[in-house]
């Protein structure tokens, strides 16, 4: 633990937490989505859950980092293409992703056309969980990939990834609350999906998408509809009444 204590190491944990921060928001809004499916009085628990799930999931892959290195290990070459179990398990969890958006998409524009949309089954907390489990998979990936490539102390890289998901705990609800309240936000959170999913095929193909860009197009986005909110937020409120002056 000594080591633990140097100023380099305070960098990189301080650095490594804020990373795990930026690699989680797309799994945050992956839950809030999911979460939203399920019965009022259960959507904190399955936020919870769903992000301890996630942590969970980032340490044991921490802890078989030998086992992560592996999966980088080409199993076969297909039309050029390297395959390996990492390869697999991007393109699966993309084209996962890319369908369940498009399924949450397809049923908010039926409800929308709908004269009388009514509301469906509440899902299972088990089905929900389930789902998050399978993309928790996935999300984990790149994050502990980062990790290793960026620490060499396993209680750092630990320690990084436990604060990220104290952070994302403290502000899921939030952000869960706020998606909820404005369906156009949620259509463009479920077409962040549909771009991460592509994003995630596409590495699995090994044509890699900087991350940046993805973020980029991200804010940009939700800057332009946080500008769209204020404005029907100005023109839904009655406009005040000018004052006449009065007459003797």
């Amino acid at each position: 633990m000594n080591g633990f204590l140097t100023p380099e190491d305070g960098i990189a944990l301080v650095t490594l937490t804020f990373l795990e921060i930026v690699l989680g928001i797309d799994n945050v809004i992956f839950i809030s989505i999911l979460s939203g499916k399920l019965p009022p009085e259960q959507r904190a628990a399955g936020r919870r859950t769903g992000l301890a799930l996630a942590m969970l999931t980032r340490i044991a892959l921490l802890m078989t980092m030998g086992w992560v290195t592996r999966m980088t290990t080409p199993l076969a070459v297909v039309l050029g293409i390297e395959i390996s179990i990492r390869n697999i398990i991007m393109v699966a969890g993309g084209l996962f992703l890319i369908a369940k958006a498009t399924f949450e998409i397809h049923h908010k524009i039926e409800d929308a056309a709908s004269s009388e949309p009514a509301p469906g089954p509440a899902a299972s907390f088990a089905a929900v969980i389930v789902q998050i489990l399978i993309l928790d998979v996935v999300f984990s990936l790149d994050s502990v990939i980062t990790a290793v490539g960026m620490a060499q102390n396993l209680t750092i890289m630990i320690a990084a990834v436990m604060l990220s998901v104290v952070f994302m705990m403290a502000f899921s609800g939030a952000i869960s609350g706020f998606v909820e309240r404005h369906p156009t936000v949620k259509i463009l959170a479920l077409s962040f999906l549909l771009l991460i999913g592509m994003a995630l095929v596409a590495d699995g193909f090994d044509q890699h998408i900087r991350k940046g860009y993805i973020y980029f197009a991200m804010g940009f986005s939700m800057f332009v509809e946080f500008l769209n909110l204020r404005v029907r937020g100005a023109a839904a409120r009655p406009a005040t009444a000018p004052i006449e002056p009065t007459g003797r």
